[in-house]
């Protein structure tokens, strides 16, 4: 076990204040704090520890507010597509560490950006949820979560861009990171992917980090369908930016 006291530096208070505004937008939308913490967090310590750092932390804070979504939950939806995204993420976790992760971050980036637009200008999927496309964004999804951490912008805009209610798209986006999430920490430990300074920053970064999400919860208890779209799309439009321009 290192010494703890390396992680008290600069690159900790930045994480911090990153950490507090993702927990505020877990809470309220449901997803995106990876988004928000991906760019940054690789930046101050490495796309390795990235990856396991972010996912350390939202599988704690989802499960801080799964009990609270679930009556919601399409579980059949959330079961074909988080079971496609869990097949796909050791293809993921490969590329991980074998491909340029500032450049994947910058196509996915890309590809967000994209489909906010398309979704601001309000054109919405009116069709039934058929499975083939569900798998397909699952695996997509899967692939970049285990490679990148940033594994939400397929999934989220899909959801997004249907006919469901906030409660409904919150509760799925919820349901599905149970999912996911757990699959790829179990892949993360059998390939040897957990280090001590990730697991050691997680700990430090959770108690603010589920604070701020279980405020951002309560928010979102007296916000309206537009007002939740709005903040939405606001927030993968600055994702997008971030991960483009970091």
């Amino acid at each position: 076990m290192p010494d703890p006291t390396f992680l008290f530096d600069g690159r900790l208070l930045l994480a911090l204040g990153v950490a507090l505004a993702a927990g505020l937008m877990r809470g309220f939308a449901g997803f995106g704090s990876g988004m928000l913490m991906a760019p940054i967090f690789a930046l101050l310590y490495g796309p390795l520890q990235t990856v396991a750092m972010v996912i350390l932390m939202e599988i704690v804070v989802t499960a801080q507010l799964l009990p609270g979504v679930r009556g919601e939950v399409q579980w059949r939806f959330v079961g074909l597509m988080g079971g496609a995204a869990a097949l796909f993420m050791p293809l993921g976790s490969w590329l991980l560490v074998s491909a340029d992760a500032g450049l994947m971050t910058r196509v996915i980036a890309v590809i967000v950006l994209a489909f906010v637009v398309i979704l601001w200008r309000g054109w919405r999927y009116r069709g039934a949820k058929r499975a083939p496309v569900t798998l397909g964004v699952g695996a997509l999804s899967g692939t970049m979560m285990a490679a990148t951490s940033l594994g939400n912008p397929p999934a989220m805009l899909y959801m997004l861009a249907g006919p469901d209610s906030a409660a409904v798209s919150r509760a799925n986006v919820t349901a599905y990171f149970a999912v996911t999430l757990a699959a790829l920490l179990l892949i993360m430990l059998l390939g040897g992917l957990l280090s001590w300074p990730a697991l050691w920053t997680a700990a430090l970064l959770l108690p603010p980090y589920m604070l701020t999400a279980w405020l951002g919860a309560r928010l979102f208890r007296a916000s309206s369908e537009g007002l939740y779209r709005r903040v939405a799309l606001l927030f993968l439009l600055a994702a997008g930016l971030t991960g483009l321009l970091a």
